[in-house]
């Protein structure tokens, strides 16, 4: 059974920085693509960062120079360092696991998710 699970802190003033991470169990970690998402009120869920099993990085536009996604395949674990953090960065973030994903930060290619952790970030 897959499971991915979320943690870290998630409420922070504006430019603070927070810490995500997920542990996946019930996968071969370093064989899949892996990513970052949230999804704010009343909004579609976004991809915000995504690394293929080749080490591959993509982020998204808004949170370039801001957030670092990294991964311990040891551990398998994936982190979302978020720096800078701004109000609109407040949405629930999930992460996500997926098999033959041809874009990175494309929700529809990602076939298991975690339940996913909420981030406020105040003004």
């Amino acid at each position: 059974q897959v499971q991915l699970m979320e943690s870290g802190e998630t409420s922070v003033q504006t430019g603070g920085s927070l810490r995500l991470s997920c542990r996946a169990t019930g996968i071969t970690f370093s064989t899949y693509s892996l990513g970052w998402f949230r999804q704010a009120p009343g909004k579609e869920r976004e991809g915000v960062a995504a690394i293929d099993s080749d080490g591959k990085i993509s982020y998204t536009d808004s949170v370039k120079g801001r957030f670092t996604l990294s991964k311990d395949n040891a551990k398998n674990t994936l982190y979302l360092q978020m720096n800078s953090l701004k109000p609109e960065d407040s949405a629930m973030y999930y992460c996500a696991a997926g098999l033959w994903v041809a874009s990175r930060l494309d929700v529809y290619e990602y076939n298991y998710w975690g339940q996913g952790t909420q981030v406020t970030v105040s003004s």
